[in-house]
């Protein structure tokens, strides 16, 4: 048995696991030191990191191009509604006429049919594509410059030596190229619901019974409907559009010997731009929607020229360009309020 004086020499420690007795000549508490009393926890700072993120070149681009398609097409949604019918060929055939229809059968919230789906094609398209455009031009540009620093690539034939180089391509039209191609593949099939949610409401009333329906009657692969005769056509456009708008924008920089365009010389430039690429692709357009609709309508011609063909056998010539006015009035707004809104989010967000 203990003593009392023995049982004071030990620390005993009691939790309702037990007991622990512990020599109190083994049993020290030392004192924090000053490194462990500063110590502090602190959380990141995730608005600086999100700041940091969207000023870097490619997201600052990639997001000014979303904010631009959003407000542009919020805007000139009724004029993207009656081109799409006066194209396909549905209704009357003249600007008025479809705005007066549109009115008498749908009422004012016609004009915006498909807007939804629009809104959801436009915000990953102009993001995607003004993205493409920025980097592929940039990529370029600089393989150009570090070819012309090393050797040419020669090939010797016989006597005769060939010389390869890259100073033949423009950056600025094979980056328009590339954009107009990715963003067709990654949102082909936003085009397509909004086509159908456009062209046949009374079939496609709403988003999600276009989806259901298309994929019952065709699979991922109806998503996909007129991939081809859509590249064909974007080729042209999306390469004459972006190296038409950056030709004219460094031309008046030039003229004027200044950096940069003013808002209302953005707006007017882009909108030349657009009216030109749509002018010399727009045949091509054409023969496009007549194959995306062609399902609707159960005459679907096999292949692009077939469509084209179809056209000038029906209604001749001034078929190809079958609503022509329209899509110009869609253009070259669209185009101008584009790249104004682009160039000023773009100036925002990269702002140092």
């Amino acid at each position: 048995m203990e003593s009392a004086s023995q049982r004071k020499s030990y620390c005993v420690m009691e939790d309702i696991y037990g007991v622990i007795a512990i020599p109190k000549g083994e049993f020290q508490l030392h004192p924090l030191s000053p490194s462990l009393k500063e110590l502090q926890f602190t959380l990141p700072d995730i608005g600086r990191a999100f700041q940091d993120l969207v000023r870097t070149r490619e997201v600052g681009e990639f997001l000014s191009g979303a904010l631009a398609g959003a407000m542009t097409k919020a805007a000139l949604a009724p004029l993207e509604t009656i081109r799409t019918r006066m194209v396909v060929g549905v209704g009357s055939r003249n600007i008025y006429g479809s705005f007066i229809q549109i009115i008498e059968q749908q009422g004012w919230q016609g004009l915006w049919a498909g807007n939804a789906i629009n809104m959801l094609r436009i915000v990953p398209t102009q993001a995607i594509e003004l993205g493409t455009f920025e980097y592929v031009k940039r990529a370029m540009t600089l393989a150009q410059e570090n070819w012309n620093q090393t050797e040419s690539l020669n090939l010797q034939i016989g006597s005769m030596t060939l010389r390869f180089s890259l100073s033949w391509l423009s950056p600025i039209a094979v980056a328009g190229a590339a954009a107009g191609i990715v963003s067709t593949l990654v949102c082909h099939p936003l085009e397509v619901l909004k086509d159908r949610l456009t062209v046949s409401p009374e079939v496609y009333p709403n988003l999600s019974i276009a989806v259901q329906k298309i994929y019952k009657d065709g699979g991922v692969r109806a998503f996909y409907s007129g991939i081809s005769p859509t590249l064909i056509g974007m080729l042209p456009y999306s390469t004459c559009y972006y190296f038409m708008y950056e030709t004219m924008k460094k031309s008046v920089c030039v003229a004027n010997k200044k950096e940069s365009l003013t808002r209302a010389e953005m707006l007017l430039v882009g909108a030349l731009s657009g009216l030109i690429a749509s002018t010399i692709s727009y045949p091509l357009e054409v023969a496009r929607k007549q194959l995306m609709v062609g399902a609707i309508r159960g005459k679907c011609p096999p292949n692009m020229a077939a469509a084209l063909a179809q056209v000038v056998r029906e209604e001749g010539l001034m078929g190809l360009y079958r609503g022509w006015g329209a899509s110009c009035l869609k253009v070259m707004p669209s185009s101008g309020i584009t790249w104004m809104f682009y160039e000023a989010w773009k100036d925002i967000l990269l702002a140092r």
